[in-house]
């Protein structure tokens, strides 16, 4: 069997744009020969009162589009606004801790679902290891993974994420080539044709 191709994709939970992006994304390992790598991205904003009027008004904007294009795709998704900015680090290194699980998947659409409930607090570490127990999960192992090999690899994640020059969530890359926003998808979708990635052809 040919080795997959990886389709890097780079995600913070407090994007809601990342997690219109998720499922799509992750969708495309069932037609292409790809493996999506979910990486962990910590988005670095600018709080209330720290940003432009210009800025709060692209901020109010985004979460009505990102509410309005969940509706238009027929997603039953509640977007709230957030309360204030998060340090997302303590689930994203969850995310790491579930995907050597195999449950990353699982663990980002109820990540996802619940903060934009803001029925979770990503940035304590309490509550997400809680959350992890949740899903049946050890919170004590999340909490070893955490102070040690869960820190380095997600510092080794942030790292890669300045050689692939990422500046913002979702971006994806393949071969080098960098797809923004949720809207890219099918342009990727697109360039995964053009690499004869199809599954079908593949099989042909």
């Amino acid at each position: 069997m040919a080795e997959l191709e990886e389709l890097r994709m780079y995600s913070d939970y407090k994007s809601p744009y990342a997690w219109l992006a998720f499922d799509p994304i992750f969708a495309l390992e069932e037609r292409y020969a790809v493996r999506v790598k979910w990486m962990p991205f910590q988005l670095r904003l600018k709080g209330s009162g720290q940003r432009s009027v210009y800025s709060e008004y692209k901020v109010k904007y985004s979460y009505m589009d990102a509410r309005r294009t969940a509706n238009e795709r027929g997603d039953k998704k509640v977007i709230r606004g957030p309360l204030k900015i998060y340090d997302t680090a303590p689930a994203l290194i969850g995310g790491l801790f579930a995907e050597k699980q195999g449950r990353i998947v699982e663990y980002s659409r109820k990540v996802y679902e619940q903060f934009f409930k803001r029925e979770l607090a990503v940035d304590e570490v309490d509550a997400v290891a809680e959350f992890i127990a949740s899903m049946g999960m050890s919170a004590e192992a999340y909490r070893t993974f955490l102070a040690g090999e869960g820190q380095a690899e997600y510092e080794a994640a942030q790292q890669k994420a300045t050689e692939d020059q990422i500046f913002g969530v979702p971006i994806c890359v393949l071969r080098g080539e960098q797809f923004w926003g949720n809207d890219r998808v099918p342009m990727l979708e697109g360039r995964l044709r053009d690499y004869g990635l199809a599954r079908d052809k593949a099989a042909a």
